[in-house]
């Protein structure tokens, strides 16, 4: 009789569910000590996010407060009463829609540039073995450790030489002529894990150099062309040394985060219509990385991957 008993405990009928044992069981007491152990971890997530995103939210706060109340409030996000006039005066007082539409043709001429540059350098470093090869690819990688702040007067002289010193021209060929370094040698990782087929198969059939690379190369690389691409963008878009170098004597020749000097004044500083200014420069990149972030972490995750 106890053989069957045992039997049936262990062996419970199709449908049915054996009694609990104890309340304290194994199975039934896992469960609440990992439920409370992701609520811990999602609120500290929640937290850090907050501290992450605060000074944003501080500067968008800033942007609709009076300069009395910028520093009477502290860190009160509400104002008390939203002046959107500080958006209006950092659009036309403040001259930042003719900022922002210089910055955004600096930063598209240099992008296309950069990538179409550092495309057609890391395919020629990736795919090619030629004397000094590697000689070169040691340089780019020495160049990394070289401050930007040594290679502004040769990029001066040079554009005064020229004639571009003062003019969006000369800013675009200095920003776009940088080493970009990283994205060469990040171009040559993922040309030189290509199959050799693909490049073979096209010569065979009569393409040239640049035919190969536009038609074939190049397409297959759009992961690492969208990283360099986004990367190179947020850089250029950020840019302060060169833009203040090449507008220095021609203020109307400004970018965005060039132009946040004009409302430094003498006596005082107009913080609001800055904190105004600061969210008319960082929405179009808000907005960017909203509609392109799939392609970016594609992108980042095509790089890692080369």
């Amino acid at each position: 009789m106890s053989t069957l008993t045992a039997r049936h405990d262990a062996d419970p009928r199709p449908g049915t569910r054996p009694p609990d044992r104890e309340h304290g069981s194994p199975r039934g007491g896992r469960r609440h000590p990992r439920r409370r152990g992701w609520w811990v971890f999602a609120v500290v997530l929640a937290v850090c996010a907050f501290l992450w995103v605060f000074p944003f939210l501080w500067m968008v706060s800033a942007s609709l407060k009076t300069s009395g109340e910028v520093f009477a409030g502290g860190l009160n996000l509400v104002p008390e009463a939203p002046q959107w006039e500080n958006y209006v005066r950092a659009w036309t007082t403040g001259q930042f829609g003719h900022y922002l539409s210089n910055t955004v043709i600096v930063t598209v001429a240099v992008t296309l540039i950069v990538v179409v540059r550092c495309a057609l350098a890391g395919y020629v470093v990736g795919r090619y073995r030629f004397p000094g090869s590697r000689l070169i690819i040691g340089i780019f990688v020495a160049t990394l450790f070289v401050p930007t702040g040594y290679t502004i007067i040769p990029i001066v002289k040079v554009s005064m030489q020229l004639g571009l010193l003062n003019s969006l021209t000369g800013m675009i060929m200095a920003m776009a002529g940088a080493s970009n370094v990283a994205a060469i040698l990040i171009y040559a990782g993922y040309f030189r894990k290509l199959p050799a087929d693909l490049e073979e198969a096209a010569i065979v059939d009569g393409a040239g150099f640049l035919r190969v690379f536009l038609r074939i190369m190049l397409p297959l690389s759009m992961p690492v062309t969208a990283t360099v691409g986004i990367l190179t963008f947020l850089t250029t878009w950020n840019a302060f040394f060169l833009p203040l170098v090449f507008s220095f004597s021609n203020p109307g020749l400004r970018t965005v985060s060039v132009g946040m000097q004009a409302f430094v004044g003498e006596n005082s500083t107009d913080w609001p219509g800055m904190a105004a200014a600061g969210v008319i420069s960082i929405l179009p990149v808000v907005v960017l990385f909203v509609f392109m972030q799939k392609y970016f972490v594609e992108g980042i995750a095509g790089a890692v991957k080369s």
